[in-house]
């Protein structure tokens, strides 16, 4: 199949671009141009303004693609931009378990419904993360739902080379002793592996699948049991007090992610703890 991927050079992307070329799938990936890739000629280019309909219409036309795997997508702007500039078949948006207000524990995908939200044609800038990332689903709800769209939604992804820096955030001021304020220090939180973030999406370009979607690896853990391993490993002790520097996670609740549905596509994701002390250990050895 001809898939033409936006966004997708750098983090989980990469496991997802690898993991498309070896199903023997055609790769363009269309972004500004300004991020180096390791694809070679392994993959073809567009050069894009995401912003700019002009842009985004130049760039596509006369082009059709299979499947459209839209990575940087945050707002409803950047959905009608896409879904009305480039011919395709499927639409898969990468979407953010950051629209389920609360998320809570077992949270499914019928817990955020665009349908009957209110839809605003917004920018990012526009509105909180949250707020502009559901907007692109009320979009693909509302004005688009004549189209085969899938929104894949993650918790926070974590991986080696997650630019983020948020977990190394917990892992370096324990070490550091340097004071954290964190308000959620035993709440129990799910996340999913960068690898299989990237593999997942992949996996739904040949599956029969229209909707919402969740993606999560089984099982949670809280940040004090994340710190705890830290202090056993390397001896230090966490500074929390409420004048240290704000926790990247703060203000998230207790939650855990439901991915029935995936299970039921037959897309098994890894226990969480079957890979999240591997990745602290990476973190520790980068600091000490």
């Amino acid at each position: 199949m001809k898939v033409l991927v936006i966004g997708g050079t750098k983090f989980f992307g990469i496991p997802m671009i690898k993991d498309l070329l070896a199903k023997g799938h055609d790769v363009t990936i269309a972004t500004r141009g300004v991020a180096k890739d390791a694809f070679g000629n392994t993959v073809k280019r567009i050069i894009i303004d995401k912003n700019n309909p002009k842009i985004m219409s130049d760039a596509f036309k006369n082009l059709h693609f299979d499947i459209v795997i839209d990575k940087i997508a945050y707002c409803s702007n950047d959905i009608k931009y896409a879904i009305e500039n480039i011919d395709f078949d499927k639409f898969i948006y990468m979407s953010t378990t950051a629209v389920y207000d609360p998320k809570t524990i077992n949270t499914k995908e019928e817990d955020y419904n665009g349908t009957n939200k209110k839809l605003i044609w917004c920018n990012r800038e526009d509105a909180s993360y949250s707020e502009v990332k559901r907007q692109a689903e009320n979009a693909l709800y509302q004005k688009y739902s004549d189209k085969n769209w899938v929104a894949v939604r993650y918790p926070v992804v974590l991986g080696k080379d997650d630019y983020t820096k948020r977990l190394l955030f917990y892992i370096e001021n324990t070490i550091k002793s340097i004071p954290m304020n964190i308000d959620n220090l035993n709440k129990q939180m799910g996340y999913i592996n960068s690898d299989e973030a990237g593999k997942f999406l992949s996996f739904l370009t040949d599956c029969p699948f229209s909707g919402a979607i969740n993606g999560a690896s089984y099982g949670t853990i809280s940040l004090g049991e994340i710190i705890e391993y830290v202090e056993n490993k390397t001896g230090s002790k966490a500074i929390i007090d409420i004048s240290g520097e704000n926790a990247p996670y703060n203000e998230d609740p207790e939650f855990s992610i439901n991915t029935e549905k995936a299970d039921s596509l037959g897309f098994k994701f890894s226990n969480l703890k079957d890979w999240i002390y591997d990745l602290i250990d990476y973190y520790i050895n980068i600091i000490k």
